[in-house]
Formats: structure tokens, sequence, C-alpha cells
């Protein structure tokens, strides 16, 4: 429900987001919105009126107050960066009335007219009038996506994630010429299920479906096609239409459409509503509208040896410079490394030298996250070597590290996206890890553990909710089996369904393991407060979560509860 803003609990509902002001339009009644922009905060020479007029009122079943934040809620967002005040009025949902500007006494009237005229119709003494509604759908749905293009909703279903369909789907959309802007890999709530499915509710198999639909891993994407291409192919002859080329450069005159020519239909829904598109991307992507205005961008930086003994004064750089830092490691690198990463100085006289420096001491790699991030950290660095310093600005990374008896930058960074991608995935191979969720966790605290995953940087490569066999925990838990224990662990996993996951990251399995803390919850709270044990665990049976120790026991619980192929993705 709405949150309250300390010190306006009694009178007005704070409102942040497009589910929260969505909560909001079931009110009864008047409810006045107070809509501001998260820079200047609410309009507080309006709240002694509201104050006033909700004690001499008293009528708290018909008249409500509200502050919702225009940055946060798509369906404000035609009043996003207006400095100006605005009084939205809400009766039964339905917005019948816009105030702009702190004007109090129409504030009042205008409250005072429609409060009376709600106990009229309440009493009977009179027909609701017809009015016409304040526009508020067709002025945000251009705000947040891009004018010249349409925009659909995918969910491909947990079957298809099951038999690893996602990458095939995501590489024949985009080669037909679409654009993927957001992706999620979730597992739906029955709220998400109804709210996209709501047109097909009322079937007597829906609730098998809705059962469906939240016992497994779905993948939802936010796919953009630009108008100029979908009104382009309406001029085309009538025919049986051919594949997509690799370039895209095929017109489809729906996603729909394309899905279906590729055969690829079945393991996907679409929604193309734009009002509801609109709805779904702020409850899936509640972050979309800043994100798609940014170029968020992954690239590699490493530090050279000579210049670790200076690492805390790079490291404050690039944190000043918006960079954040999602993983690091220190490494000897092997020949092959540092001469992938040398390859600039394959023909200085010095070469022989640098390699032989890079291979004899740790350099520090990390990975970087920014804005622009690779072409950012390239003009930072500045020049390759010492010599082009005066070609550069002399604030250069290169110029502020000129150190150790070889001419170079000290500093590394990947020379394009595609170079980034390798970098990382050579210096940060990902490593799959086996994880459960145990029965005894509520459905609440479940979604809390999925987000702390996520927050960890973990990707949810595989997950489905299932009663477990004994066979299944035999070999989940197969370094145990022999202990006096044993059986007490099959109780505890035969007491309800168990959510079952394969997460990837660089250094997953020990990762995961710091995540989840000590087998016991107790020891937890004193060694781990933040570990997921020490937050859910009730006892060491009822710890909450479990994890695979090794690779082998990472292999054989996958193969016990995805089959063989599970981890191939």
């Amino acid at each position: 429900m709405a949150s309250k803003k300390r010190g306006e609990v009694q009178l007005q509902t704070v409102i942040n987001s497009q589910t929260l002001w969505d909560e909001m339009l079931q009110n009864k009644g008047l409810t006045v919105i107070d809509v501001y922009q998260a820079w200047c905060g609410p309009c507080k020479a309006m709240q002694p009126l509201f104050r006033k007029l909700k004690n001499e009122i008293n009528e708290d079943e018909i008249l409500h107050f509200a502050v919702a934040e225009a940055d946060n809620i798509v369906t404000l967002q035609s009043f996003k960066d207006k400095c100006e005040p605005v009084f939205l009025f809400s009766v039964n949902g339905k917005i019948i009335a816009k105030i702009q500007g702190a004007n109090a006494p129409l504030v009042n009237k205008k409250v005072s007219t429609l409060i009376n005229e709600e106990k009229k119709i309440a009493a009977g003494e009179m027909i609701r009038p017809e009015v016409i509604l304040v526009p508020l759908l067709s002025q945000y749905n251009e705000t947040v996506f891009s004018l010249g293009e349409i925009y659909y909703i995918v969910i491909i279903k947990p079957d298809a994630v099951l038999k690893t369909k996602p990458q095939e789907i995501k590489e024949k959309i985009t080669a037909a010429g679409f654009v993927i802007e957001a992706e999620d890999k979730i597992m739906l709530t029955e709220e998400q299920v109804r709210d996209f499915y709501s047109q097909i509710e009322d079937e007597p198999d829906f609730e098998d479906f809705l059962s469906f639909m939240t016992t497994g891993l779905s993948h939802v994407l936010v796919i953009a096609q630009i108008k100029d291409q979908m009104e382009e192919s309406d001029l085309e002859l009538e025919g049986p239409s051919e594949p997509p080329t690799a370039s895209g450069a095929m017109k489809w005159k729906s996603l729909e459409e394309c899905l279906e020519q590729q055969h690829i239909s079945q393991f996907c829904d679409v929604e193309d509503n734009e009002a509801k598109v609109a709805k779904l991307t702020d409850v899936f992507f509640p972050d979309f509208k800043i994100t798609k205005s940014k170029k968020l961008q992954k690239t590699l930086a490493l530090l050279r040896p000579d210049i670790l003994e200076n690492q805390d004064d790079v490291l404050q750089i690039i944190k000043n410079e918006g960079f954040t830092i999602l993983m690091g490691r220190q490494i000897v690198l092997s020949e092959e490394a540092a001469k992938m990463l040398c390859e600039e100085y394959e023909k200085e006289t010095y070469y022989e030298k640098l390699i032989e420096t890079m291979t004899r001491s740790p350099s520090l790699a990390l990975v970087l996250l920014r804005d622009n991030g690779v072409q950012h950290w390239k003009e930072l660095l500045g020049p390759k070597s010492v010599e082009e310093i005066v070609e550069y600005n002399a604030e250069s990374l290169c110029a502020q590290f000129a150190m150790g008896s070889l001419p170079i930058n000290q500093l590394y960074g990947s020379d394009s996206t595609e170079a980034a991608e390798r970098d990382i995935q050579y210096f940060f191979p990902p490593e799959d890890t086996f994880a459960l969720i145990k029965p005894h966790v509520t459905h609440e605290q479940r979604g809390e553990i999925l987000k702390l995953i996520k927050d960890e940087g973990f990707e949810l490569t595989q997950l489905k909710e299932l009663y477990l066999t004994p066979e299944q925990v035999e070999r989940i838990y197969v370094q145990i089996v022999n202990k006096d224990f044993y059986k007490d662990v099959l109780q505890v996993l035969s007491e309800g369904p168990t959510v079952v996951m394969v997460l990837t990251k660089w250094n997953a399995i020990a990762d995961w393991r710091r995540l989840m803390g000590p087998v016991d919850p107790e020891e937890a709270k004193l060694l781990s407060p933040d570990s997921i044990r020490a937050r859910f665990g009730i006892n060491i049976l009822k710890n909450g979560v479990h994890g695979a120790t090794n690779l082998y026991s990472v292999t054989e619980s996958i193969s016990a509860v995805f089959g063989e192929d599970a981890g191939e993705q």
C-alpha cells in the first residue's frame, strides 16, 4: 500500500511509483493530489488548508489527500520538470479537474463543491453529472517512449526458459530489426501475471495457468519497433512473407507477425496496447525512463604492476568520475593475457621487457559501469605512452601516473564495447552455482532473497518451484547422506515447495556461500548479520537457503533438478 511520510500520516498519502498511483485510483470519493517534483518537494503552503478541510469536513471515507512525485510515475510524466504546483482532483478514480498554482481559495472552493456533490449523490438527491476527464495517458506515452517507435512487452514463458530458448528468441527478434530496450529474468508474482493476462482471467483453466507462470523463471522484454519501418511494410505487395534477412532488412507489420512467421510465438506472449505497455513497463522496469536516456556500458580497466602502489588514488578518481566498480581482482597475468593487453606496443623496442613485467607481478583488473563507460574511460586514460602527453590534456591518467622504467600508460582500458565484452569474459569468466530456497521461507521473504541475489550481481540462469523427491535431495545433499541428521533434512524439504536456482557470475560458488552466511542462523547473526541466513533463518535445519560447495556438487545438483544440459544457456 502507499507509504506515509513522517509528520503527514494523518494528512497526505505519499505516491512515488506507478503501482501506488494505480492503488490510489481505487479510492472512493474525492482525492486531492499535490503533484510535485523530487527536487522541490510537495507544496507546503497548501498543507494548512488541507488540514482545515480534513478537520471541518471530517469524512475520511470520501475525502483523501495525497502527494505524487511526478519523476517516478509514468502517468504524470507530462508534469515533470514543471516548477509550478499542480493539484489534481480524482473522484472514484477519475481525474476530473486540475488547478495550477497554489491558489488556496480556488482549491478550497473546488473541494467544497465536489464533496457536497458526493454527499448529495450518496443521499439520492442528485445524479452524478457528466464531466470531461483531464487527459493524462495521451500526454505521458510520448514522454516515456521515443517518438516514432512502437513498444511491446514480451514475456518468454517458463517452459521456454527451461528449454534454453530465450537466446534464440532474442537473436531472431533483433535480426528482424526490432530493438530490445530492456530485459530481466524474474519469477513472476501472481499480481503481475493477473495484470499481464487480464484478458483471459475469466477462462476456466486460468488458475492452472497462473500456477504455471508463477513457479518458474520468465524473461520479460521491452521491445521497440520503428514506426517508419512498420508503415513501409504496409506498402509492400500482398503475398507470402519471407523470413527476415540477417541484416534485419525485412519490415514487419507487428512483433506478433514476426514471431509467428519465425515459428517462435508459442514460447512467448506479447502486449501491444499503448497504455497497458506503459503501465507494465513501470511495473517490470521502474527505472526505464531513466536508464533509457543513458547509455550504460561496462568496460575493463587494468592497473599495471608499477601503479599498484597508487591504486587508492586511482580508485578515488574512478569513483569521482561516476563509475561503479562491479568486480575487481588482483591477478598475475599469463603470457597470453599480457600479450592481449599489450598488443598496441608490439612494435616497440621495450615490448619484451613490458611482457616480462606484466607476467612477473600482479595487476588489478576492474569491471567499471557508467553512462558511455567505454569512451569515457578511454578519454580519462589519455595517450598510450608518456611521450604523447603533450598532445593530450595534462590531466589524463597517463600524465598523472607516469612512473616506472617503461614509457607506457600505466592503465589499460577496453578499446570498444566488443573488446570490453571480450576482456571482461577473459578476466572474470562466469561460473554457475546451484542454490535453493527452503520451504519454510514465506513468499514475501522469497522476494527479498531474490532481490538480494540480483543486487549482488548474480544472473538468474534457471529457476523453478517444485516439490523435491527423495532421490533429488540425495543428489543435492550427497555429502551428508550418511549423517544422522540427514533424515531431518529430508523432513524439512518435504514440508512444501522448494525454489531451486542456477546462479551465474564470476566466482559464483564462493560469493553465494558468502551471501548465505554461516549454517547456524544464530552464528550468522553474530558473524555475518547481513547474510541471508542471519535474516531469514530459524534454526540450523530451517536456515533459509542452501548452496553447492564445489564444482562437482554444482553439476550434480543442477542435473538432479534441471537435467543434464540445464546450465547451457
